[in-house]
């Protein structure tokens, strides 16, 4: 016979009910654990690309933040508003990577345990971080008003990592 809440057989064995508890909870520390090594790996990522003629290179993080910016003696020679625009696009291509990335690690680490949650997240990444030689128009983005446009966080935010 079982109870209304159906925990009847737990109820009659208060010796397997501890062990059930016991082994859900394992689970819980495991799983978090998984996701601490995921955060601690995707903190660790970074991406760099450069442009075509190697005169400016980018580095990001999986926040999409700028670590790096390496503009070599060719970068002189081009008018700023170019230029700004290489800057632009290179870091855009590098950020582009970010969700591929963060989706490897989170195979590596967490699996196919939580296939909603690692979506998600993946999906976030890749709406905030598109590939832009994908087709994106250039003419939009620049539209775009600059409140609308995903903001890098900072070394002031509480956690450091993409979701």
């Amino acid at each position: 016979m079982t109870s209304a809440n159906g925990l009847g057989e737990l109820m009659r064995d208060p010796d397997e009910a501890a062990a059930r508890m016991n082994a859900w909870a394992q689970g819980l520390a495991e799983k978090a654990e998984r996701y601490r090594a995921a955060q601690a790996r995707t903190e660790e990522i970074r991406l760099t690309s450069a442009n075509t003629d190697g005169s400016v290179r980018v580095t990001v993080r999986a926040d999409g933040s700028v670590t790096d910016l390496d503009l070599s003696g060719r970068a002189r020679t081009m008018p700023l508003d170019e230029l700004s625009a290489q800057i632009l696009a290179t870091m855009r291509r590098a950020q582009a990577g970010i969700a591929a990335r963060v989706a490897e690690v989170m195979q590596e680490e967490v699996g196919d345990e939580d296939p909603q949650t690692r979506s998600l997240l993946v999906d976030n990444l890749r709406s905030r971080f598109p590939d832009p030689d994908a087709g994106e128009d250039d003419e939009q983005a620049a539209a775009e008003p600059a409140e609308e446009r995903p903001q890098a966080r900072t070394d002031d935010d509480e956690e450091n990592n993409p979701w």
